[in-house]
């Protein structure tokens, strides 16, 4: 399941995350895993909010030279929003995969299948010129990786239900209390009326 690799931040967060996956299958939300879609975004963004933040625990703990630094602060170097910079904005992944789920699924509502495969290829392409080799953009792509929504946006789109596993997270005391009150759900409505009690 674990890659070989020598870089101890993602080593620490993908072993956290797989055991997290342990974890939640002793319980109704890892039992339920294949049960629906939406418990199976569940399950991967629980186990994908948990490994991050153990993996950083475990290597401030243990390996405090290898911890990274955190997100830099604007400096005054930094162009701030509404500004013009003389620089090409960077790549960004994970905002450009966003952009594609959302227009694939509009033209899919819309019943224009030939339209959403002809520009999840041209995406693709423009992917791989950016230098994600993505060999197939398709549904069954987003399928997979729309699950893992921890963050907003990327390939999960405009998916509700990872944003409430996200809000639960932010309701939640601590992971431990966040980890055992998802773990005892087996239906994404639950954790709807959950979250809205909660922001309520």
């Amino acid at each position: 399941m674990v890659m070989q690799t020598s870089d101890i931040n993602w080593l620490t967060e993908v072993v956290a995350h797989e055991w997290v996956h342990n974890y939640l299958t002793l319980r109704p939300l890892g039992i339920s895993y294949l049960s629906s879609p939406e418990l199976r975004i569940m399950n991967e963004t629980t186990a994908s909010i948990a490994g991050k933040e153990i993996g950083r625990a475990v290597v401030e703990r243990y390996y405090p030279q290898y911890l990274p630094p955190p997100p830099s602060e604007p400096s005054e170097t930094t162009p701030t929003p509404g500004t013009q910079s003389s620089e090409p904005a960077p790549f960004n992944f994970r905002n450009e995969m966003h952009t594609t789920r959302v227009t694939v699924d509009l033209l899919l509502s819309e019943g224009k299948i030939e339209a959403a495969e002809n520009y999840m290829e041209e995406r693709r392409q423009f992917f791989w010129e950016n230098g994600y080799l993505i060999r197939k953009l398709n549904q069954a792509y987003f399928a997979f990786y729309g699950a893992y929504a921890d963050e907003a946006g990327g390939a999960a789109g405009e998916d509700p239900v990872g944003a409430a596993v996200r809000t639960l997270r932010t309701q939640s005391p601590s992971l431990a209390n966040f980890l055992n009150r998802i773990s005892w759900m087996w239906s994404f409505e639950q954790l709807q009326k959950v979250t809205m009690k909660g922001s309520g």
